[in-house]
């Protein structure tokens, strides 16, 4: 299984995460250090991707 890799850059990503799912909210796209289940399971209820394209495709912006 991929690990997410956001840590000190998710301010960046988060930008680049909205465009691509104009659905999310702010809420949807906060992120704790350590929470990064938390955060992937928001994003997979409101797109319907699976956990490790996910991680993937946000290991990859």
């Amino acid at each position: 299984m991929d690990k997410l890799e956001i840590q000190g850059r998710w301010n960046e990503l988060k930008g680049k995460v909205k465009k691509a799912y104009a659905d999310l909210t702010e809420d949807d796209l906060t992120y704790a250090e350590g929470q990064e289940d938390e955060l992937i399971g928001k994003i997979q209820k409101k797109t319907g991707k699976g956990r490790e394209e996910l991680v993937k495709w946000i290991n990859s912006l």
